[in-house]
């Protein structure tokens, strides 16, 4: 009874361990002639087993040769055909896809992915799958005229760029003409993207690509004819205006008709009020500096600290006056001073008059007498 679980246990192990290193891959692909290609071998890894090698095979013309193959000692590519044409994955854990570049008509085969992993036990375990891979020329399809992140309505002196792209076998010429199919339309560019630094009015019009391989069919596809057109920025502002607005620009309201203003001239309103609510401001603050920094007052204070009074007419009407009420501006005190003061002052005002006078009367009289 013992024996029977054991080998139960075994089994089911043996089963999973089968389930997770089981190898996908795809029956067919096709390939397109000058083109990149991958072979999907794919696998779960498992902790209990260890990837040993790894050997790709390509079967043509029933002539099984061995192509690639990884052990401990590296990866190998076993045919100059295939040298720098040809990889696997190293550090995506249970992916030994083939992946092939620039692919020749001659690389149409049976390719065998064969993948061999070392148990705890020591034993080996040994998986494949095969892909048959069909290389064709195909031809150059009708190009598409792709724009770049402006459209194409785009401002004068903006960096824009047009793309034409194809599909077909690589290489694919690619060249730009400005002008339309059949007509007399001017070569401008031999690259799939045509670039625009700086527009100008002048680069205007109509633009179309051609495509073109080397397939059997030789055939040069020529796609449709784009509108290119360089605008004033403030005309592209009212061409999206009028499209966002659309036929409903005009609605119409009971008794009057309302009528939605362009948001530029919205824009230029709003920046004019503010200009003039700037300018007004400015002036009144000018004219209170203005004030403030010339006050005057006077103030007439006779000897008696009674202020003037206005004058009054007194004609047809009474003249009240309120009572004087001294004013003192500084911090000097006032003495009254005697009478005799001023006599003094008058009298010694007078003798130094008489003195200068005299003094004048004797140089005339001198002039006279020289």
């Amino acid at each position: 009874m013992e024996k029977l679980v054991l080998l139960v246990a075994l089994g089911n192990s043996i089963t999973i361990c089968n389930a997770i290193l089981e190898l996908t891959g795809t029956h067919d692909i096709d390939g397109t002639w000058k083109s990149s290609i991958t072979l999907p071998c794919v696998y779960g890894p498992s902790q209990d087993f260890v990837q040993q090698t790894v050997i790709w095979i390509l079967d043509r013309d029933q002539s099984p040769a061995t192509i690639f193959r990884r052990d401990s000692s590296g990866d190998h590519i076993m045919l100059s055909h295939y040298r720098d044409r040809l990889s696997v994955p190293k550090y995506r854990p249970g992916d030994v896809s083939l992946e092939i570049e620039k692919l020749e008509i001659t690389d149409s085969g049976r390719y065998t992915c064969k993948v061999t992993w070392r148990g705890q036990n020591s034993s080996l375990l040994t998986k494949e799958t095969t892909t048959t891979v069909k290389v064709v020329k195909v031809a150059v399809t009708k190009p598409i005229i792709r724009p770049g992140n402006l459209g194409f309505i785009v401002p004068k002196g903006a960096r824009t760029s047009l793309t034409c792209s194809a599909s077909g076998s690589p290489p694919i010429i690619y060249r730009w003409f400005k002008g339309e199919p059949g007509g007399s339309a001017v070569h401008v560019s031999n690259h799939a993207v045509l670039m625009f630094d700086s527009l100008q009015t002048s680069d205007s019009g109509k633009y179309y690509c051609e495509a073109e391989n080397r397939a059997s069919s030789q055939v040069i596809q020529q796609s449709d004819a784009v509108q290119l057109t360089v605008r004033d920025l403030i005309t592209i502002l009212l061409t999206t205006e009028s499209d966002v607005q659309g036929p409903e620009r005009h609605e119409v309201t009971t008794g009057h008709q309302r009528t939605t203003l362009p948001l530029y001239l919205i824009i230029l309103i709003a920046v004019l009020c503010v200009a003039v609510v700037f300018v007004v401001i400015t002036v009144v603050l000018c004219r209170r500096k203005t004030k403030e920094d010339s006050p005057y007052e006077v103030t007439y204070c006779n000897s008696k600290n009674d202020v003037r009074r206005p004058t009054c007419s007194g004609v047809n009407s009474k003249c009240n006056y309120e009572p004087a009420k001294p004013t003192i501006e500084n911090n000097y005190l006032t003495e009254p001073i005697s009478e005799n003061d001023y006599e003094t002052i008058a009298i010694k005002k007078n003798v130094e008059y008489e003195t200068l006078v005299d003094a004048m009367e004797s140089e005339y009289e001198v002039g006279d007498v020289q």
